[in-house]
């Protein structure tokens, strides 16, 4: 092109440069369906406590809705939030009802209706519930973190010998020092313990904040007393089990008034081989009673207390929240923090009165 015919063509002027415009794309109906072992492995995808949780939820609100004439799915903006007033209505937690509009939003999305029903009329009626629960004197219960001295008590209504006690003591003592949750206590299997020279090494293979399930080792070192030593306490356990011929395959199981361990060779009965979440709630509490403890404290006073207790000993926040799997600036072990920053730096403390 000479340079005069370049001057005659404007600026903003389109130029072909070849090619054609892309065919469009015509979908079928294969294209927008997955196979029946997909679905089930994305419905099983979600952590299983999740999954129940959402599934009751989320029949509660089509039984309300076949019962009331509405349509579940997918739900009008509407019925939403006549949902809403009736949960606030049965003055439950606002937590539950919040869960609920997350089950509901879940199942729209999993079934093609992402972003559906709106929630704005419902989290308005929510926002307002919450202020009124809380004025009714309601707050969130948390369980008690348990302490040393209270933990000391509840391993002490461990009797040596039996295998319940034997059990007891060991998931008392390692739930503590591996500032574990109740699930990552039960998913626990003998081959994810080994003892080393310095104490004993735990591989957690998943965990709540550890869903792709890439694992995590912590380490537990010998105690400084014997009768609350973790190590000791999880290796007496571990001899058990491998005497009664359990050499592999869960580390803490159900155990029968008879004494008989889930799986033991040559025992009848239900085939359960691992404790649930729930049953080390259960156990902690049983334990408290035993020790006559007054507070109100669940399997996961095990993890709060080992936080709390690790920075009243001057324990740094970062090792503390590596060592328990949080996210460094976790707001939930920043709660722990100040349960004991509160006295210890009490902007009261040492003003002259």
């Amino acid at each position: 092109m000479s340079e005069r015919h370049h001057e005659l063509v404007p600026a903003d002027t389109a130029v072909a440069v070849g090619g054609e415009p892309p065919a469009p794309v015509v979908y079928s109906e294969i294209d927008f369906t997955i196979a029946a072992d997909t679905a089930r492995k994305l419905l099983e995808a979600r952590p299983e406590n999740t999954r129940r949780a959402y599934d009751r939820a989320w029949s509660q609100f089509t039984r309300w809705c076949a019962d009331a004439g509405r349509v579940s799915l997918p739900a009008t903006p509407q019925s939403l939030a006549d949902y809403v007033s009736r949960l606030i209505g049965m003055e439950l937690a606002p937590a539950t009802i919040d869960q609920a509009l997350g089950a509901i939003r879940t199942r729209h999305a999993e079934n093609g209706h992402p972003g559906t029903p709106d929630t704005r009329a419902a989290i308005l009626l929510l926002r307002a519930y919450r202020r009124e629960w809380a004025d009714r004197g309601n707050r969130v219960r948390k369980a008690t973190p348990l302490l040393l001295d209270a933990l000391r008590a509840m391993v002490e209504t461990c009797e040596p010998g039996t295998p319940a006690d034997l059990r007891d003591r060991a998931l008392l003592l390692l739930g503590f020092n591996l500032m574990a949750r109740r699930s990552e206590l039960s998913g626990l299997d003998l081959e994810d313990l080994h003892v080393e020279k310095e104490g004993l090494v735990a591989f957690i293979r998943r965990s709540k904040t550890d869903q792709s399930a890439q694992g995590a080792q912590r380490n537990v070192p010998y105690g400084q007393h014997a009768d609350t030593c973790a190590v000791r306490a999880t290796v007496a356990w571990t001899d058990a089990l491998r005497e009664r011929g359990l050499d592999g395959g869960p580390l803490f199981r159900p155990i029968d008034r008879h004494g008989r361990i889930g799986g033991e060779p040559g025992t009848a009965g239900p085939a359960t081989v691992r404790l649930t979440g729930r049953s080390v709630s259960d156990i902690v509490k049983r334990r408290a009673t035993l020790a006559g403890l007054a507070e109100s404290y669940s399997g996961h006073s095990l993890r709060s207390g080992a936080a709390t207790s690790a920075y009243a000993a001057g324990v740094p926040v970062s090792i503390i929240a590596a060592h328990g799997r949080w996210a460094e600036k976790s707001p939930v072990v920043l709660d722990y923090i100040r349960a004991v920053d509160q006295w210890r730096n009490n902007a009261m403390r040492g003003v002259g009165l």
